[in-house]
C-alpha cells in the first residue's frame, strides 16, 4: 500500500482525470468527469483548466476533452526507452519461479508468430521455436491471441493467402474453427493450444498491450502434458498477470 505522508490530493485527482479522459477520449465533459469522480464541479473547472493550459489535455468543440500533445510527447520518450527484451527477460523470471516452465515472446507479422524471447524453466524439453524463428499463427496460442481484436472479414483477410497446414491432428483446419477459438479467447482473455503445434504440448498465452490499447506482443508458456495436468490453471492465472504486468510497462491504461 502507497504510504500517504506526504500525498497531494491535487495531483492524485488530477491522475484521475486523465485516466478517465485517456479511457474515453472525447466522449467526457465537465459534468461527465464531476459525476464519474465525485469531485464538484468548481474544483474540476480549476483542475481541467489547469491541464489544459499545460497542454496535458484539450477541450474539444462538443466540451469533451483529449489527452493533450505534452502527454503524447511524454509517452513517445519513454516509450523510446522502453526495451521490451529487458523487462521481459526481467518480469518471465520471476514468473518461472511460481510455475517453472518455458515462456516465449512474439510478436505477429502477417500470419506468422514472429518469436523474440524466451526464458527457460528446468524442464529438459527443448523448443523448436527458438528465437528469430517463425510459426503459424494459427497453430499456435501466442499467435491466436494477437488476434484477438480482428474482425471475422479482418481475420479473412489476413489468412486468405495462406494454407492451413496441419501440424499434428488437432490443428485447426480452416478461418472459421480458427474464428471460433479466437472468439473464446477474447472472452476469457487468454488462449489456449492443446497439442496444435505439436504433439505432446500445450499452451496459454496473453496479449501485451501498448498505450493506445492495440495489441503488440504475445506471451505464452509452453509444458508436456504430464505438467500441463497440474499446472494448467496456475499457468493461466501466473501469464495472465505476466502479460498485464508488461502492458503497463508499455503504457497500457486498463479500462475500468
Amino acid at each position: 500500500m502507497v504510504k500517504k505522508k506526504y500525498w497531494v490530493p491535487a495531483l492524485e485527482k488530477a491522475n484521475l482525470i486523465i485516466e478517465q479522459i485517456a479511457n474515453h477520449p472525447k466522449q467526457l465533459r465537465l459534468i461527465d468527469l464531476s459525476n464519474k469522480l465525485g469531485i464538484n464541479k468548481s474544483s474540476m473547472y480549476s483542475l481541467l483548466h489547469t491541464l489544459e493550459t499545460l497542454g496535458w489535455i484539450n477541450k474539444e468543440k462538443s466540451e469533451t476533452y483529449a489527452l493533450g500533445s505534452v502527454l503524447g510527447f511524454m509517452g513517445s520518450t519513454y516509450l523510446n526507452q522502453f526495451n521490451i527484451l529487458e523487462a521481459f527477460s526481467k518480469e518471465a523470471k520471476e514468473t518461472i519461479k511460481i510455475i517453472d516452465e518455458h515462456i516465449q515472446l512474439g510478436k505477429l507479422i502477417g500470419g506468422e508468430v514472429f518469436y523474440i524471447g524466451r526464458e527457460e524453466g528446468s524442464s529438459p524439453v527443448k523448443l523448436v521455436t527458438d528465437p528469430g524463428t517463425r510459426f503459424p499463427a494459427y497453430a499456435s496460442a501466442i499467435g491466436k491471441i494477437q488476434l484477438i481484436d480482428f474482425s471475422y472479414e479482418e481475420l479473412k483477410s489476413k489468412f486468405s493467402e495462406i494454407n492451413f497446414v496441419k501440424k499434428t491432428e488437432r490443428t485447426v483446419e480452416n478461418i472459421d474453427n480458427l474464428w471460433k477459438q479466437i472468439l473464446k479467447a477474447k472472452k476469457v482473455g487468454y488462449a489456449i493450444e492443446e497439442q496444435e503445434g505439436a504433439e505432446g504440448f500445450y499452451c496459454v498465452a496473453a496479449p501485451i498491450y501498448d498505450y493506445s490499447n492495440q495489441i503488440v506482443y504475445g506471451i505464452s508458456c509452453t509444458m508436456t502434458e504430464s505438467s500441463w495436468t497440474r499446472k494448467k490453471e496456475k499457468a493461466t492465472v501466473e501469464i495472465t498477470d505476466l502479460a498485464n504486468k508488461l502492458s503497463k510497462i508499455s503504457g497500457h491504461i486498463k479500462n475500468t
